[in-house]
């Protein structure tokens, strides 16, 4: 048995970008980051690290949650699998790219915080053969297809 599972906390880092596939499915794509700080042992200067993670997501039920809800700077909460893909550039060079891909099972997204509402709130939405539900409305979105529309 084996396990791809990535778990991330982090801010949104610009409005994420939703496209269309060929039959009509939509797909959102955005950058997460994570950061970590610490103080140098031998200067005491807090110093800070920040990682950039590219997310795809494919599920229909969180591409609706994505398009109404998540901005630039939302604090998210989720999980996916890690997977790395080659494509081709406009000059012709094979490129690598490693995405968190959030699809079909296993995948949950959950805001930690929105302006429009009072941060104590928090709305969890999960990509699963289940309810999806946040604490503002209930959402029931059935994921079943399999499919990867690349």
């Amino acid at each position: 048995m084996s396990i791809n599972k990535v778990i991330l906390v982090g801010n949104v880092g610009q409005d994420p970008e939703i496209r269309s596939t060929q039959d009509g499915r939509e797909i959102a794509n955005f950058s997460i980051a994570t950061s970590e700080s610490w103080k140098d042992k031998n200067t005491g200067e807090k110093k800070d690290k920040t990682e950039w993670h590219r997310v795809v997501v494919f599920s229909q039920g969180l591409v609706g949650v994505i398009k109404n809800y998540v901005k630039k700077g939302t604090k998210l909460y989720l999980e996916g699998s890690l997977q790395t893909r080659k494509w081709t550039d406009n000059q012709g060079v094979e490129k690598t790219t490693t995405e968190i891909v959030l699809q079909n099972y296993n995948s949950t997204l959950q805001i930690l915080d929105s302006r429009e509402r009072n941060s104590s709130s928090h709305d969890s939405y999960q990509s699963s053969n289940s309810k999806k539900s946040s604490n503002r409305d209930d959402i029931a979105v059935e994921e079943n297809d399999d499919e990867v529309p690349f």
